[in-house]
């Protein structure tokens, strides 16, 4: 089992960037597949981007592709979202997710552990 708390939210201007990261605790890091999903007031939890076990492939949403890049350090149980010309509608609270396969990343079903959530606030 994976206890998982994301960091680096914060309140930003449009045309900015932040890093968020993902510390998981507990064993077996190593081999869970990573994801990010948001989600705003009033809307659904939003597939963000998502990276396999050892880091070699990565999948995104397409309202951040080109835009975000996720990235995973094992040996520091850690994953990254780095969030390059922020629009305004990228604010949402954004979860860390763990899934123990690599099947339908883009559901938030198909992940078995969640992060709290940081908030990400762009504004105009």
């Amino acid at each position: 089992q994976v206890q998982l708390a994301e960091s680096g939210g914060g309140l930003v201007q449009a045309g900015a960037s932040l890093r968020l990261s993902c510390i998981a605790s507990g064993s077996g890091f190593s081999g869970y597949t990573m994801g990010w999903f948001r989600q705003a007031p009033g809307k659904e939890r939003e597939f963000v981007a998502a990276i396999s076990y050892r880091g070699g492939y990565t999948f995104y949403g397409d309202s951040v592709k080109g835009r975000f890049t996720i990235s995973k350090d094992n040996a520091k149980n850690t994953v990254y979202l780095q969030m390059n010309s922020l629009k305004p509608e990228d604010t949402a609270i954004y979860y860390c997710a763990a899934q123990e396969t690599l099947v339908s990343l883009r559901l938030p079903g198909a992940y078995d552990y969640w992060g709290p959530g940081t908030q990400v606030t762009v504004s105009s």
